[in-house]
């Protein structure tokens, strides 16, 4: 159950997304991008700065409140809620938890307003799923670290004005150290590569970025110079709740619109939704997005304690993992049962269900792929007592 002020908030969030989102979401895939305008409307409701505490410029929220407005984004367009996402989740987090009070004095207020737009660079070609084999560099003399290396799917790459990349700051091995480092996306030697063309979620910019001699001062270092892929990890299991509360978004959409199509199409004189095989789809449908919306909610919980919740000793990665991959693979499902719904129209671009059904699939992948998530929980869940 939401709270008066959960409520409140998805209220502000859905009549935004309807007035401003749900009638352009079909030209932003089409054209593969959105407006910086959006996210200045976004900044301004303080939709960028949800996670933020109040003496930074944000709105102070609890983890639970601010996944209830992601999925009312997410519900208009996951392209735009992944923005949303980034710059409410894993670089606000690492400045919040690790950074110094010049730096979180500095970026926050400006993040939270959307007067900056922030990026996260850490995987790369050849490090994925395993971000310590990055070869990415950092190598400091005279109080100046020179960042070198090349990152992949950087999410606003290019529309970003700040980014936190990470690098080897020591030798390669089985614990490598690595930095996490803010740097400026207009600094000399930043470069934007080729924009991928992604099968979904197309009005998200994902960019190849090139880290060619940059120079940053030591106060772009966030914490330690050797611990910054903990810090990548702990704001990962965040990011995954946003990515799950992104893939209900998409689910719930998907299941509004298929519930409306049934109810208007009709075959051998009635709607389809009242013949037993829809209605049976449609029942499950809205199960799985319960259930899903319910792990995802506990996960952020579990996150808001830092603790297992029911009396169980699962770690906070663990739920996050959970969360992700039941939301994720749910939105999968759910999309292509619509598909189904409506038919040949399912498989028309004018309708909006191939939309959902191919920004699903991104929800499986990025963020860590249901095969790693199962590999995460499987572990926490085997441990020894």
């Amino acid at each position: 159950m939401l709270t008066a002020e959960q409520r409140e908030i998805r209220d502000l969030a859905r009549e935004f997304v309807e007035g401003e989102i749900v009638p352009r979401a079909a030209a932003w895939d089409r054209d593969r991008g959105f407006e910086r305008e959006v996210l200045d409307k976004l900044g301004e409701l303080g939709f960028l700065g949800m996670l933020t505490p109040q003496e930074y410029g944000g709105l102070g929220f609890d983890v639970p409140t601010y996944l209830v407005a992601l999925e009312e984004i997410a519900r208009g367009d996951a392209a735009l809620s992944l923005t949303v996402a980034i710059q409410n989740g894993p670089v606000p987090h690492i400045l919040l938890v690790h950074g110094t009070e010049a730096q979180k004095s500095r970026w926050l207020p400006a993040l939270a307003s959307g007067e900056k737009i922030a990026g996260f660079a850490l995987s790369e070609a050849e490090a994925g799923s395993d971000p310590s084999a990055m070869s990415t560099r950092a190598c400091v003399e005279d109080g100046v670290w020179t960042l070198s290396g090349s990152k992949k799917w950087v999410t606003n790459g290019s529309r970003a004005d700040v980014v936190i990349a990470f690098a080897r700051t020591g030798p390669s091995g089985p614990r490598p150290p690595i930095g996490a480092f803010l740097v400026d996306t207009d600094a000399e030697g930043y470069r934007v590569g080729r924009r991928e063309k992604t099968m979904g979620l197309r009005a998200s910019e994902t960019v190849s970025v090139e880290l060619d001699g940059v120079r940053v001062g030591t106060g772009r270092l966030v914490g330690d110079p050797g611990r910054g892929l903990g810090y990548a990890l702990g704001a990962l299991d965040l990011g995954r709740l946003g990515i799950g509360a992104q893939a209900v978004g998409i689910a719930q959409a998907a299941l509004e619109h298929a519930t409306g199509y049934a109810r208007e199409r009709r075959q051998f004189d009635r709607p389809i939704a009242e013949f037993g095989a829809i209605r049976s789809n449609l029942a499950l449908m809205a199960t799985k997005v319960a259930a899903s919306r319910a792990l995802v909610m506990e996960g952020a919980a579990a996150w808001q304690a830092r603790r297992g919740s029911d009396g169980e000793d699962l770690p906070v990665t663990a739920r996050s993992a959970m969360a992700k991959l039941l939301a994720s693979e749910t939105a999968m499902w759910v999309t292509e049962e619509a598909v189904r719904i409506f038919g040949g129209y399912g498989f028309m671009r004018e309708f909006p269900v191939e939309r959902l059904m191919r920004d699903a699939k991104g929800t499986e992948i990025y963020e860590g792929t249901s095969e790693v998530l199962r590999l995460v929980i499987g572990r926490a869940v085997t441990r020894p007592s």
